[in-house]
């Protein structure tokens, strides 16, 4: 799957992972050494995030129903929480980095292709 930022034309993932079943929502990324550029995982449902067992930190997006940026976590470190999202419905997990190479804001549309 591919993430793509609608509104700027930019991509955001064309290796995205989706996370949608209760095991694959737990364990995210951890265990994992890191992202390479282009990867990413897309958490359905979910409006908050942690970073504990992580060995890398990692830019966050947080989706409402109409995949509208609703809020955003730049450089979130291992060991950390993101604030809950209460409007977001799927979280964007991202290289960190990637936010600010592709000027994402809030209310921005992500475009998820399959």
């Amino acid at each position: 799957m591919h993430a793509i930022n609608g509104h700027r034309q930019t991509q955001l993932a064309t290796k995205l992972q989706m996370a949608d079943t209760v095991w694959t929502r737990l364990r995210g990324l951890m265990g994992r050494t890191g992202l390479d550029s282009g990867e990413g995982l897309w958490i359905v449902p979910c409006r908050g995030i942690h970073t504990h067992g992580m060995a890398f930190s990692i830019d966050v997006l947080f989706l409402d129903r109409e995949r509208t940026v609703v809020g955003a976590e730049e450089n979130l470190a291992p060991g950390r929480f993101a604030a809950i999202r209460w409007k977001a419905k799927t979280v964007l997990e991202l290289p960190a980095g990637t936010v600010r190479r592709t000027g994402t804001r809030l209310g921005d549309r992500i475009d998820i292709e399959h």
